[in-house]
Parts: structure tokens; sequence; C-alpha cells
């Protein structure tokens, strides 16, 4: 017998007993089932995302939690306002680098050019506003827009001679640091107005307690009307969709978080105006990479370029305008950075940076072998990080023994990728 005669004869079995049909092993997307057992359904269903190596972001979540604990317990003051208030504007500058990062990791390629990059903005934003007189807004603007016009070449280079993007990046590093280093001249360091627009970006704090709290109503509104009116349209179209119990459980999950966070913030100088833009950035970028065309390309391209080109995508143009994006977040993020010191010098952009903007997106989640990732990943690699580096420096451990902690935590994070990626793959789903 033929296999499509087969195949008709099971279809019509099914059609003619089809309580035979429902106990029989036929493919049923699994997450249907969660609705009809309850509490037991999530249970299973968490139960076959770990079988097939779906872990999401639970291990840095652990990894977090773990990290804060082992710190609390050797220094209580690691879990006071101050300290975390500390460290959450400390994270912003290199947290919006991740944020490029994570675009390119999409793709499967790397940038290794950003720490330098960041560097050429705050550098370029000191000698338009201090030495030439520009006004702050700007040398904000052109300043931002000198990342994407690096970011840009880089991208075209890549995508359209052929360049290996390790060595287009590499020969950047090399190139915009030293051109950082010929604009702020012989001196090498230009302070900022301490009161002036780009020092308010990691300076400026809301202390009205009311700005935080409404902030944490705010995010919790929007996070249950959107996931609410979602559901209800994967539910008119027939797809997989969440119980209204789920929507209530993580809806009150994100409320416990946010009003936490509130408080803690309102306990010290109250919410900084540094993790409200992050915040922002991340509700931006993450709705481009998951609710445009642009980041259904982005995520294709990164699953497989030819079946990309196949479909119709321009490959050289998604890759372009990633790099672009890439370099336009270094850029911010080197503002802030400069923000935070309030001045421009020799060594910004040096240093551990590029590998802690790296290891932030890989550790919060995003893969290296592309196609998987979200930008909240930036957030929760380097909240890990900082949080490394601010709990070993109040135990007075030196930085080499940072650089090794990190390097340990990363490679622990890249060999859980593999893993996940090879169990996937033998699950069918990669």
């Amino acid at each position: 017998m033929s296999i499509e005669k087969t195949s008709a004869t099971a279809d019509q079995a099914a059609v003619e007993n089809p309580e035979a049909a429902a106990g029989s092993d036929v493919a049923v997307d699994p997450r249907l089932l969660v609705r009809e057992r309850g509490f037991a359904g999530y249970i299973s269903e968490f139960k076959r995302k770990i079988r097939a190596g779906d872990l999401g972001s639970l291990p840095v979540v652990v990894g977090l939690i773990i990290i804060w604990a082992i710190f609390a317990s050797l220094n209580s003051n690691f879990l006071t306002a101050g300290n975390l208030s500390d460290i959450s504007v400390a994270m912003v500058g290199t947290g919006m680098i991740a944020v490029g990062i994570v675009f390119v990791l999409l793709l499967g390629e790397i940038d290794l050019s950003v720490g330098s990059v960041s560097g050429v903005a705050g550098a370029a934003f000191a000698v338009l506003n201090v030495t030439h007189g520009m006004p702050e807004w700007l040398a904000l603007i052109l300043a931002i827009l000198t990342g994407t016009v690096a970011g840009a070449i880089h991208g075209f280079v890549f995508a359209r001679i052929g360049v290996p993007a390790f060595a287009v990046t590499l020969a950047g590093l090399l190139f915009w640091n030293g051109f950082m280093l010929q604009i702020l001249g012989s001196n090498g360091t230009i302070n900022l107005d301490s009161s002036g627009l780009v020092a308010k970006l990691s300076g400026y704090y809301f202390s009205d307690v009311a700005a935080a709290y409404g902030l944490a109503v705010f995010a919790v509104a929007v996070f249950f009307v959107t996931t609410f009116f979602d559901n209800r349209r994967r539910e008119a179209a027939g797809v997989p969709s969440r119980p209204l119990s789920e929507i209530i459980v993580r809806t009150v999950l994100l409320a416990v978080v946010a009003f936490a966070a509130a408080a803690v913030f309102n306990q010290y100088k109250g919410l900084p105006l540094a993790v409200v833009l992050f915040l922002a950035v991340l509700v931006i970028t993450d709705f481009v990479l998951r609710r445009t065309a642009y980041g259904r390309k982005i995520f294709a391209l990164g699953g497989s370029i030819e079946a990309s080109r196949r479909a119709g995508i321009n490959v050289a143009a998604v890759r372009i305008s990633v790099y672009a994006v890439s370099g336009t977040f270094a850029a911010i993020g080197g503002l802030f950075i400069a923000s935070k010191i309030a001045s421009a010098n020799q060594g910004a952009g040096a240093g551990d940076l590029l590998m802690n903007a790296i290891a932030a997106a890989v550790i919060g989640g995003t893969s290296l072998f592309g196609g998987r990732g979200r930008t909240w990943n930036a957030l929760l690699g380097v909240l890990v990080i900082v949080s490394i580096q601010y709990g070993l420096a109040l135990e007075g451990i030196a930085s080499p023994v940072q650089y090794m902690i990190t390097g340990g935590v990363l490679l622990a994070t890249v060999v859980i990728d593999a893993v996940t990626r090879k169990t996937q793959k033998s699950a069918g789903r990669a």
C-alpha cells in the first residue's frame, strides 16, 4: 500500500472514530493541552521544555539569585538600597552596548568594535560641545550618529564586499580607537559640564516617590492589557494561547518585582533616569524584534541565510542595518559611560568593556549560534556581571579574580547554550 493511501486511510479513521483518534499518538501541539489539564498541564509543559532544551532565561535567573544570596551572606551591605541603586545605574552603559550586540548575535555574527565606537561617541560629544561650543542637544545627536555611521561602514564591508565580520570589526576596533585619541588631542581628557544634559543621563534621579511607584503601576498595567488582548487575538485565530489564570500569575510576579524595585529606589535617591531610559530601550527593541517584519527578517537570517535569500529577504540590507543598530547603541552606551565619569578620556572604550558587553548578551541567554535571543537578555546578563563586580569590590577582591569569575560564568553559559542547541536538534526543534 502506498504512503498516500495509508495517510488517507488514517485520516478517514480519525474522522469516523474521533474517540480512538484522541487516544492515539496524533501530533498535537503540547501547548494546547495546558489549558485542558490545569496545573498538571503546566508541570507537563515545563518538563517537556526541559527535555527539549528550551530553558529560556531560567538558568540566568537562578544564577542571579544564587549570586545575590552569596554576596548578601558575605556582606550585609550588598542588598542595601544604595548599593542596588548604584548597580542599576552602573549597568546601563554596558547594557546599552549589549542591546546592540544582541542584534548582531541574532545573525550569528560578532562586533568587536563596539568598545572603541562607544569611546568615539563620548569623545565626539565632548569635542563638539566643550571645545567648539556646540549646543548639547545637537552634539548629542551627532555623537550618536557617529556610531550609526561607523556601524553602517562595518556592515557594508561585511555584507557587500564579503570580508568576515570578525576581521572587519577587529579593524574597526583599532581604527576607531586611534580616531578617538586623535580628536581628543594631546591633553587626552575633556571634562563635561557636571550639570549638563549628558551628565544628567546617569546623575539625575526622580526624587518624588510617586515616580517610581507610578512607573511600576504603568508597567504592570501595560503588561496585563497587552498580554490579555494578544491572547484574545490568538484564541480568535485558533492558535495556542495562555489561560487567563496564567496571565494573572505572570502579572502578579511582575508586580512584585516592579514594586520591590520601586521601594528600593525610593529608599535611596529615587528613580534613576538612566534606568527609565534603559527600560524604554528594552521595550522598544523587543517590540521591533518580535512584532515587526524587520525583526522577523533578523531571526530568519540567524536561522538560515540561504533560506532567507530564497524567501526574498535582502540579506545585505538587513546585515548593514543590524551593524548600524549595533554602532548606534554602542554610541549611546558610550555617552552613558561618559556621563558616569563626567568626562571623555583616552581610556574610554578600553579595558573589559567590549568583553563585558558581549558577555552580558550571551550570559543573558542570546545564542552565539544565531537565531535565538531577546534584548531583555542584555538586562539579565549585565545585571549578573555588574552584581559580581560590585559584590567582589565590597569584599576587597582584586580585579584579576573578577575577570576569572566573569570568564567562568561566561564559559558555563556558552556550554549550556551549546548543550541546549544539541538537545533541541535531537528533539527536532532546531
